[in-house]
């Protein structure tokens, strides 16, 4: 449960029984084809060697069906397969017969309401068989829509065009129906109009779902014999042959259709159908190594209390050396959901994965905590998760029982040893983490963890430090203290404590109209419970920010190359693709590469058209040297900076400028959405989730040499990519999204003078992390030296001052360099990536080892070079 992110490398398999039943002991299982779903020209059966099937297995997707009739069987008078049929319901039908005068055939059922109860029960059984072909087993998060069924059976036809794909259906490799077969694999027949009955009953089953039906095989198993209803001689008897058959329903990836939909409702706010409409927070969760946020996190998530040895944790934690450790060395993420005041996380009866949360809080809302690392070895987890993942707010844990404040004014972040990352006071370490959320502007909030642990005085002194520090970026901290029991938070979120957060909180923000004024401070403890009542209110008041948009940084008018929908890449996995993929996007693969981020602004949908990149040039290496995310070997625990290992191997291979390196941008078809592990339709502006995509195939791309197997290039995706929709602007004017090799950027702070041209830099930008270079420090006129200039002028208009000096008081120096702005100019190393005009940056320099790593220097994109 660490990981949104988690796939099934080998989904369930649909194979025909037919195969298992006429020689399993001397040929493996031959799979039916995952492009057309037909068997294989060299792996045909030959039906007539078939006679019977293996019994019908109780899970997965293969489903025996002595017949589909919405009404009743008619009564025949013999069977030559009743024979051999054993225990089932038409034997002893057929047995009881023979020797008694022949019964006319049953009339149809005299109320219409039997025929849709049973449709409703045959619809709901194919859709469990189809969900269990499905990775993971996704479950579907509508009710079903089962059509209303004309009175006259013979208009069923008009229900079989398949609808809309019912959500979690889109990763299902279809299931297969055995009609006319019994449960134990005994083949009993249909004959021709009730076979063909029983189809069309399954066709409108499988298109309620948004499916098709595909016959795969038909053999005739027997004869039989009966009297028509409408003959009064009991001598006119009808014969007819008795039929088995094999129909695979698949689901239709209407993909035409969902491209209609996107461009009817481009302009439209509100959601389409398929996507999830549940309010959602995205919070980060920061602090020192020591502060206890992985195991706040597990009791927030898990509705239970630590046993003081970090077992609320286990569950979170995603590598083996962190359990050994104790250290968190990578992003966790975790699902709680809000209703009223119930709190939907794993201590809820039948809530096992993040689907069940989605439908739980559905009319409420959801908050997708984000856990990152401590130790400053893992600093560029704590930046990606900071910079990269764009939190609506950050909770920041300081431990309550370690260490006191500084004895000096900075922090002293080195240990006995000089190693950094050893010894370091939490405290010192905290603080830098808080320095650099007030520098990023991050609506903050203060979690004082381990509270049971602390003492009054050395507690008092650690709070004394933080306000200074909040209250000195004009910022109000609020200490919040909970009137509820403990034990009172785990269930259900107390009402005082909701009413105490709007009273303290909400209500300041709401006279600010600004999230920044107030920063709330919350004593916890996830062993008693302190604060988690209060902690749980606090994520379910804060304020959401509005739905992003393509203008939220620079007006439209100044940056016509921004695309109508931007989706930032994390991380990338690669997924099998259901059958009902691959066909419908005739790919060549049977995997495709899964993306994961979140959506920067607009709206995806599957079956879109997008570009992804920008990817080096086909005569580059798509190997080049980026950083990369894991610690620098040989150095302990190190971070980056000039002598590290990781600008050891950049200037030994003299990187190159990313100006001379071509970027492209691959062109790609959305086949698979998920919103938080939950499969939608859709994804909408400012949503996290995972994207699975197909790449197009030019001619070019497949080899001539290889009939059977094309080789495709396949590109490698990276982190810090984006996969976007090109706006309507720049499909008419031939514009494409732009690569950049540099940028300059705007900086307020004085302190990015310190920064050495031609020295080698890391850059966080959205979810970009790359090496860049510095090329040039420019200090901006201010306001002061423009008065100062004209004032100058003016005195050698009248030639009094030709040689006297000008001097500032120092009070004016100071308000000089407090407002002075710096413009710095960075290339970008080995590869060029797409970096949005006004978003925010961060530089770190590394340095010396008394650094935490955090000390980095914040400012905003103004310019991009491509």
């Amino acid at each position: 449960m660490a990981s949104i992110f988690t796939f099934d490398h080998d989904p369930p398999r649909v194979n025909s029984p037919w195969q298992a039943s006429q020689d399993s002991g001397k040929r493996p299982h031959a799979e039916r084809s995952v492009t057309t779903g037909a068997i294989p020209d060299s792996e045909q059966l030959s039906v007539s060697d078939v006679e019977r099937l293996e019994a019908e297995p109780q899970d997965g997707p293969i489903e025996y069906k002595l017949h589909l009739l919405l009404r009743p069987r008619r009564t025949y008078s013999k069977m030559s397969t009743t024979l051999t049929v054993s225990g089932s319901q038409q034997s002893r039908q057929v047995r009881g017969a023979v020797g008694r005068p022949r019964q006319t055939t049953l009339p149809l059922a005299a109320s219409n309401q039997t025929r849709q109860n049973r449709l409703h029960h045959l619809t709901t059984q194919l859709l469990w068989r189809l969900q269990q072909s499905s990775p993971n087993h996704s479950t579907a998060r509508r009710d079903l829509v089962v059509p209303k069924l004309p009175e006259d059976i013979a208009d069923l036809a008009a229900l079989e065009k398949p609808g809309k794909l019912l959500p979690g259906l889109e990763e299902s490799n279809g299931a297969l129906y055995e009609i006319g077969v019994a449960d134990d694999g005994t083949f009993v027949g249909l004959t021709k109009d009730e076979m063909d009955e029983s189809m069309t009953t399954l066709k409108v089953m499988a298109a309620s779902l948004g499916c098709r039906v595909e016959v795969q095989r038909m053999k005739a198993v027997g004869s039989c014999e009966w009297t028509p209803s409408t003959s009064q001689s009991t001598d006119e008897v009808q014969h007819a042959d008795l039929w088995v058959a094999e129909a695979l329903v698949m689901p239709v990836l209407n993909v035409q259709s969902n491209r209609d939909d996107q461009q009817a409702n481009q302009l439209s706010s509100t959601p389409r159908r398929g996507a999830s409409i549940t309010e959602q927070l995205r919070v980060s969760l920061i602090g020192p190594t020591t502060s206890g946020k992985t195991t706040l996190l597990g009791t927030l998530s898990n509705g239970t209390l630590d046993n003081g040895r970090g077992s609320s944790r286990i569950n979170l934690l995603r590598h083996r050396h962190e359990v050994a450790s104790g250290r968190t060395s990578s992003i966790a993420q975790e699902l709680i959901g809000y209703e009223g005041q119930r709190i939907f996380n794993y201590n809820i009866d039948n809530i096992n994965e993040w689907p069940d949360i989605h439908d739980r809080a559905e009319n409420g809302r959801l908050v997708f905590l984000l856990d990152s690392a401590g130790h400053p070895r893992y600093q560029r987890t704590t930046l990606r998760a900071l910079v990269g993942w764009a939190p609506h707010w950050t909770l920041l844990c300081i431990p309550a029982n370690e260490d006191g404040p500084s004895t000096s004014g900075a922090h002293s972040l080195s240990g006995a040893d000089g190693a950094t990352g050893v010894g370091i006071a939490s405290l010192d370490l905290a603080l830098a983490h808080l320095d650099l959320c007030l520098k990023l502007a991050i609506p903050l909030a203060i979690l004082v963890t381990k509270s049971e642990l602390g003492q009054r005085a050395s507690l008092k002194e650690k709070l004394n430090i933080v306000f200074t520090k909040v209250k000195a970026m004009g910022r109000t901290p609020k200490l919040l203290t909970s009137a509820a029991r403990d034990e009172d938070g785990l269930a259900e979120v107390p009402n005082v404590d909701l009413q105490k957060i709007k009273d303290e909180v909400i209500d300041h923000i709401d006279k600010t109209s600004d999230p920044l004024s107030v920063v709330p401070i919350i004593l916890t403890s996830a062993v008693k419970g302190m604060g988690i009542g209060l902690t749980h209110a606090l994520l379910k008041s804060l304020p959401v920010p509005p739905i992003p948009t393509a203008r939220d940084f620079v007006p439209l008018a100044l940056n016509p190359e921004q695309p109508a929908a931007l989706f930032h890449v994390d991380e990338v996995f690669e997924m099998s693709l259901s059958r009902a993929q691959t066909a419908a996007t005739s790919g060549t693969s049977e995997s495709a590469p899964v993306v994961t981020g979140y959506l920067r602004f607009g709206r995806l949908s599957i079956g879109d058209r997008v570009v992804l990149g920008p990817f080096p040039g086909d005569d580059e290496d798509t190997g080049a040297l980026v950083p990369k995310d894991h610690p620098s070997p040989g150095y302990g625990l190190s971070i980056p900076h000039p002598s590290s290992a990781e600008f050891a191997r950049l200037n030994s291979r003299h990187p190159l400028s990313a100006s001379k390196i071509e970027g492209e941008w691959r062109q790609a078809t959305i086949v698979n959405i998920r919103d938080l592990r939950l499969p939608v339709q859709t994804i909408e502006a400012g949503q996290a989730g995972s994207i699975q995509v197909v790449f197009d195939v030019s001619n070019g791309e497949v080899s001539d040499t290889t009939l059977d197997k094309p080789s495709v290039s396949t590109p490698r995706l990276r982190k810090g990519q984006v996969l976007a929709v090109p706006s309507q602007h720049m499909v008419d004017t031939g514009l494409s999204l732009q690569a950049a090799s540099s940028l300059t950027a705007s900086f307020k702070a004085s302190d990015v003078k310190s920064l050495t041209v031609n020295s080698l830099i890391i850059a966080y930008v959205g979810m970009v992390r790359a090496a860049v270079r510095v090329l040039r420090v420019l200090r901006q006129k201010s306001d002061l030296d423009s008065r100062k200039t004209a004032r100058e002028d003016d005195d050698d208009i009248f030639a009094m001052n030709d040689h006297i000096e000008l001097e500032r008081t120092k009070s004016e120096a100071d308000l000089d360099e407090y407002q002075a702005e710096y413009h710095v100019l960075l290339e970008f190393l080995n590869s060029r990536d797409w970096i949005e005009l006004g978003s925010q940056i961060v530089l770190v320099e590394g340095g010396p080892k008394d650094r935490s790593g955090l000390e980095g220097h914040v400012g905003k994109v103004i310019e991009i070079g491509e």
